[in-house]
């Protein structure tokens, strides 16, 4: 999956394939969200914060832990 860095205080690079967003995080961390649309990974890079976006839009829905 390519992955893209952003701006963000909590968010490091986020990517999106087949249906997955992949979101790694600065303090280490990196999650799968399962059923996403690539209209959704776009409003995910167009959002002023990665962070809250995460929190309000994509947390609760079946997130992977990978690492």
């Amino acid at each position: 999956m390519k992955m893209i860095a952003v701006e963000s205080s909590n968010v490091e690079c986020i990517g999106y394939e087949n249906g997955v967003i992949e979101v790694h995080f600065h303090n280490g961390y990196a999650y799968r969200y399962p059923n996403c649309t690539e209209d959704l990974f776009n409003k995910f890079l167009a959002s002023p914060s990665k962070g809250q976006f995460v929190h309000n839009v994509l947390k609760g829905h079946g997130e992977i832990r990978i690492r």
